[in-house]
């Protein structure tokens, strides 16, 4: 047994931990940037799990305008602090600025699914359960709707059938192969 033995499972352990934790704070600040509503169960969740480390950083860290910027931050230190753990563990050297844009990717791509499973998770209600009340529903409408508005816009619906789930689904694919790879760039 080597060294892998252990440090697989410890990988698997903070990579799982510390990407829930994010997808959590992400919610939370996409679901307040696209302003859904803040009563809903979903949210009051998203809200209580998170204020702890956000009300600390908003001690220091003011809101730019509308925009969260403790989230943010948070969401950037935990995924750095993620990829330092895993580096430790590899027993790689430590290079922050490679660390820190492999976590701005990583936040990027995070970002861009969410996006593209809340498309596909709404498609598929929509077909198999259409027209009932459900606060994740509610949500999933609130997080998509600023993506698939233009959309609409850009293919209105055919004889009834809304194809701008398909051209969205398409953009943010299409998206996540021309963003990402930039993030090499500064590698």
């Amino acid at each position: 047994m080597g060294a892998n033995y252990v440090t697989t499972p410890l990988e698997f352990l903070i990579n799982t931990l510390f990407g829930l934790y994010i997808l959590l704070v992400m919610l939370r600040f996409l679901l307040a940037a696209v302003r859904a509503d803040f009563y809903n169960p979903v949210s009051q969740f998203l809200v209580k799990v998170t204020n702890p480390p956000l009300l600390a950083l908003r001690r220091f860290i003011p809101s730019a305008g509308k925009i969260d910027t403790s989230s943010l931050v948070l969401m950037l230190a935990l995924q750095l602090l993620s990829l330092i753990l895993i580096s430790l563990l590899r027993g790689m050297p430590l290079a922050i600025w490679p660390l820190l844009v492999l976590s701005v990717r990583e936040l990027v791509a995070l970002a861009l699914n969410v996006f593209l499973f809340s498309i596909f998770i709404q498609v598929i209600i929509s077909w198999v359960n259409p027209g009932t009340y459900n606060p994740v529903v509610s949500l999933l409408y609130s997080l998509t709707e600023p993506v698939l508005r233009p959309c609409r816009r850009l293919l209105p619906p055919i004889s009834g059938l809304d194809l701008s789930p398909l051209v969205a689904l398409i953009a943010i694919q299409l998206a996540k192969y021309l963003i990402l790879p930039l993030f090499g760039l500064f590698l």
